[in-house]
C-alpha cells in the first residue's frame, strides 16, 4: 500500500480524548519537549512549508493534532512537554491528554510507532528520560530522532552518538536517527523506519 503525501491535512486538534479520531488504520505519534523541532519533522516528512505549525511561544498550545495522510495513516503530534513557563494547570492539562492519548486511544492498537525527538545539542533531558522510561515500560515501539544535527559540528556531533547509543534509558538496538529540517537530513531514513512499522510504502 502506498502514500500520497498531497492527499494529507489536519483532521482534528484534539483538547479532549474523546476528541480522538476512531479511523481504523495505522497511527505515528511524535514526542519530545516544547521547541524541539516535532512541527518541522512533520513539515519536512510530508513535503510541506507550514503545515504543522512551528509556535513562536513553544508550549503555547496543548493539543494532540491529528494528520490525516491519504486515509491510510496518521501523524499524531503529542504536545511538546518541559516548557519552563508553562503554570502548573497548564502541565496538568499536559499531562492528561498526553496519558489519555496512550490510556483512552480508542485505537491505540494501532499505535505502530512512536518518534521520540531529543535535541541532538544537549541530549536527553530529564523530561525526555521520563517519556523514554514509559515506552520502556509500555513496550510501544520507538526510534529515537537526533534533531537540529546541522547545528553540530563533526566532533559535537561524534559526541552525541556515543552518548545517544550508550544512554541507559535507550533500549538496546533502538534506531538513532539524526535529523535537519534545514538540510533534509535524515528524512528517507526517518521515512524508512515509518514504513517499516507501518508497511506503508511511499
Amino acid at each position: 500500500m502506498s502514500l500520497n503525501l498531497q492527499k494529507t491535512n489536519l483532521r482534528i486538534s484534539a483538547g479532549l480524548p474523546r476528541q480522538f479520531p476512531t479511523d481504523a488504520i495505522p497511527q505515528v505519534a511524535f514526542s519530545g519537549r516544547s521547541n524541539v523541532g516535532k512541527s518541522s519533522l512533520i513539515n519536512t516528512l510530508l513535503g510541506r512549508k507550514s503545515l504543522a505549525r512551528v509556535s513562536s511561544a513553544p508550549g503555547k498550545t496543548i493539543t494532540v493534532n491529528f494528520y490525516d495522510i491519504d486515509q491510510k495513516l496518521f501523524f499524531v503530534d503529542l504536545p511538546g512537554y518541559g516548557f519552563a513557563k508553562r503554570t502548573l494547570e497548564d502541565k496538568k492539562v499536559w499531562s492528561a491528554l498526553t496519558d489519555g492519548y496512550f490510556t483512552a486511544n480508542p485505537n491505540i492498537d494501532l499505535l505502530k510507532l512512536v518518534l521520540q525527538l531529543v535535541d541532538s545539542r544537549i541530549g536527553p533531558t530529564k523530561d525526555d528520560e521520563m517519556m523514554l522510561d514509559f515506552l520502556n515500560q509500555s513496550g510501544i515501539p520507538y526510534i529515537v530522532i537526533a534533531t537540529k544535527c546541522d547545528k553540530l559540528n563533526a566532533t559535537e556531533r561524534k559526541k552525541s552518538e556515543e552518548l545517544l547509543a550508550s544512554h541507559p534509558l535507550i533500549a538496546e538496538g533502538t534506531p538513532i536517527l539524526f535529523f535537519s529540517s534545514l538540510k533534509n537530513t535524515g528524512k528517507q531514513e526517518v521515512w524508512r523506519e515509518i514504513s517499516a512499522a507501518t508497511d506503508i510504502k511511499l
